[in-house]
Order: structure tokens, then sequence, then C-alpha cells
């Protein structure tokens, strides 16, 4: 499970790369060469959005969502359990929601085609498999440890805020 998750976030990495690459090349070519190279446009747009769909499925597996602290924080055990429960719950609906839709749409996707690259649009939508299965089976893995007892209190919160990270590179001291 690790190396998939290292996988995927080399994959962010590659993705980030190419865009930066792809987009400041044609500002280059723009003002130097007054030209570009059309299919940059699209590729580093479809790099985007792969890049948003992998990097939620990262941030799932980090707890790295936007979540409401202040009210779950006040809450016993009990209530954290439970408000956790129906979160990965609605979680999981979403994503069945996303994979359904996903599915429906498959063939118009996969017949229709990008205007530049002529790559079939499956290639940018499909990106609702993968989404919706991983991040449905992060939250089906959460819910399943939470039904079972084994989740710590840390763990109920759900979301990791940066200052609670630790931070090896800092001494003990301001800077």
């Amino acid at each position: 499970m690790a190396r998939a998750f290292r996988a995927l976030e080399l994959l962010l990495a590659a993705l980030l790369l190419a865009m930066v690459v792809m987009v400041f090349g044609n500002v280059v070519l723009r003002y130097v060469f007054n030209s570009g190279i059309t299919v940059s446009e699209e590729l580093s747009r479809f790099c985007f959005v792969w890049l948003t769909f992998v990097g939620a499925v990262v941030a799932m597996r980090d707890n790295a969502h936007l979540g409401m602290t202040n009210v779950v924080d006040r809450l016993p055990r009990t209530g954290k359990v439970a408000c956790a429960a129906i979160n990965q719950v609605l979680i999981v609906a979403c994503c069945v929601l996303m994979l359904w839709g996903t599915v429906r749409q498959h063939e118009i996707n996969a017949t229709t085609y990008a205007p530049v690259t002529n790559m079939s649009m499956i290639w940018i939508f499909g990106m609702g498999y993968l989404t919706g299965g991983a991040i449905a089976l992060l939250a089906l893995h959460k819910l399943w440890r939470i039904l079972t007892g084994s989740i710590t209190n840390a763990e109920l919160i759900g979301v990791v805020e940066e200052e609670d990270l630790p931070h090896p590179h800092r001494h003990g001291g301001a800077r």
C-alpha cells in the first residue's frame, strides 16, 4: 500500500513538472519567438485535472482535506466516533455517485476526442474511476477501523493541521 501511494506521489511530482515545463516553455516561445506549441496548452490542462484527482486520493490518505474540528474536538469519544462513522459513510456515498456517473458517461467520453491532441476524453473523465474507487476504499478501511474499535482518538478528528505535524528540521526555537 505504501508503494502504491509513493507511486502516486511520484506521479503528482511528474505531472506538476510537466505542467511547469509546458506552460513555461510556451511562455518563452510566445515572447521570444512569437510562436507556441498548441498541444502543450491542452496537455497542461489535462495534467492539471490529473493532478487534482490524484492529489485528492493522496490528501484523503493523509487526512489533509478541510474539516470542521472546532465542533468535533468538544465531543466525547462516542460523539467523535459517531461523527467519524457518519463522515466515512457520506464519503463512500459520494464516491459511489462519482463512480456511477463515470460509468454512465463512459461511452460518451470514450468516443469524444480532445480537439488538439485527439485523445479520447475518457483519459480525463475516467479519472472518476481512480479517484472514486481509491477514496471509497480508504473510507471503507477507516470505517472498518471505526466499527472494530481499532481507531485512535487522534484519528477520529480526521484532519491534520499543518502546525500539528512534526517538523524534524526545526530545532526548538523561533526562526
